[in-house]
């Protein structure tokens, strides 16, 4: 057995750390990118909000069933010259000089206060607060799921970036080992064709394959730079060179095929639109609700101040300019009553209002259908995607064998005069595919169950596999 020291285990340790910190980033694994875009992308952090405000609707839609209570009081200082005639509060505004109506006007002023205390409470209106309660309870789903939806939407349109960008990543490598294979030839051409053992020509075949591939490779670099810049978008970070986990989707799913454990009925896109359907009912059952009267009881308790004598009519010197005596209540008075308010014409227009809200129910149910069914035809073409790449995923390894053994044959024949360069350039672009289709291949199998995922609303039979 060897004999490690522990020093040398402590220098082997931070060799290898510095040979990562020096070589790549941290991995970027696709549950870590889900987590981080849950928590920072705008829509889902504005769903949250809306979902918020909603339940403080809710809130507040409970306390309308409560009675108006108002608290008021005034100190005033003026003169009460009063003149028979009638008064009419024009949009509130109106102003009470009450006092006896006099032959001629006068400057007697005095304090005076007045303090009343109101309540009005709608005791019964048919249902009329607790249907607006009902509608606010499911405006608080409609947004729970809406919130559901964007949040399972948002998984899958991050792990379908992270798998075309990883792709990306890859084909660009292909094209790069393309580009490296090019140029090999380019040198073996070059000497063949100095040395008078290959036509002229061949160079320049050699020289327009290298060309190809720089071109190639550039085209691929910049759909690989379009993908982590969209990465980057549904992350909520800055654009960046991410590392993702190539190995772990270099292989096919351990469980390539799985069956949803939720009920296409509870998808939560479906969801969303049941909820839909949900509220459009109930506030049709709410404005049903103003077809009939409100009934309210009404009480009110106030306290009067003034410094003019009750005299005063007969003798205008009966007065104080006291402020003490004009704010001290002298008068007091209650109220109490139960009243009826109904407006006969209300039904008329209510009618139509009901009418209507019921075609926007019947419009969210035809969505619903549509939605449904959509779900349920690609929730059958996803097994054939799954079924299509499996047998690409099985097959590839074949083409890559074959390819690679090919070009390493034209080659030898090549370097040995015993072949043409055209055979060999064949064998290069053979070689080329081959990888490019082994890399797609496995792709295309994680892409097809994301894609169940997406139909099924379970997005567990794809993260669960990592």
């Amino acid at each position: 057995m060897l004999n490690i020291s522990s020093k040398q285990l402590l220098l082997g340790f931070l060799s290898v750390l510095f040979v990562f910190r020096a070589n790549g980033q941290k991995i970027l694994t696709i549950k870590e990118a889900e987590q981080t875009a849950l928590a920072n992308y705008g829509s889902i952090k504005a769903k949250a909000n809306q979902l918020n405000a909603a339940k403080a609707n809710l809130t507040e839609s409970k306390t309308e069933a409560l009675p108006d209570l108002t608290l008021s009081g005034q100190q005033d200082y003026g003169t009460v010259n009063s003149q028979y005639g009638p008064l009419y509060a024009f949009k509130g505004q109106g102003l009470a000089s009450s006092g006896p109506a006099l032959g001629s006007q006068n400057w007697n002023a005095a304090f005076g206060s007045f303090y009343i205390s109101t309540v009005n409470w709608d005791f019964f209106s048919f249902g009329k607060a607790k249907e607006k309660v009902k509608v606010q309870k499911n405006v608080v789903n409609l947004n729970e799921t809406d919130l559901a939806q964007e949040q399972f939407q948002h998984e899958i349109r991050v792990a379908s970036t992270y798998l075309n960008l990883l792709v990306a990543q890859q084909l660009s490598k292909a094209e790069q080992d393309n580009l490296n294979r090019a140029i090999d030839l380019q040198r073996v051409v070059v000497a063949r064709v100095k040395n008078g053992l290959n036509p002229g020509v061949d160079s320049s075949q050699a020289n327009a394959e290298v060309a190809n591939a720089k071109i190639a490779l550039t085209n691929a670099q910049e759909v690989e730079q379009e993908q982590s810049n969209l990465l980057a978008q549904f992350l909520g970070v800055q654009p960046q060179n991410f590392t993702l986990d190539s190995v772990t989707i270099a292989k096919a799913p351990a469980n390539a095929d799985p069956q949803s454990q939720i009920n296409l009925e509870n998808h939560p896109t479906l969801r969303f639109y049941k909820n839909l359907i949900n509220v459009s009912d109930e506030e049709t059952k709410y404005l049903k609700t103003f077809n009939y009267p409100t009934f309210s009881l009404v009480g009110s308790f106030d306290a009067r101040g003034t410094g003019f004598n009750q005299g005063y009519g007969a003798n205008q010197s009966l007065y104080t300019s006291s402020y003490g005596t004009g704010i001290d209540p002298s008068r007091y008075n209650y109220l109490f009553g139960i009243g009826i308010t109904w407006n006969i014409t209300t039904p008329l227009r209510v009618h139509y209002q009901v009418k209507a809200q019921k075609y926007i129910s019947a419009q969210y149910q035809d969505q619903y259908d549509l939605v449904d069914e959509q779900l349920r035809d690609q929730s059958v073409l996803a097994e054939t995607k799954i079924s299509n790449a499996l047998k690409n995923y099985n097959d590839v390894p074949e083409e890559v064998k074959a390819a690679t053994d090919t070009y390493h044959q034209k080659f030898a024949l090549y370097q040995n005069g015993l072949s043409n360069i055209v055979d060999f350039t064949q064998a290069l672009y053979i070689l080329n595919r081959a990888e490019v289709d082994k890399y797609i291949a496995s792709n295309n199998v994680w892409q097809a169950l994301l894609y169940k995922a997406a139909a099924t609303g379970d997005f567990g039979i794809f993260i669960n596999n990592f």
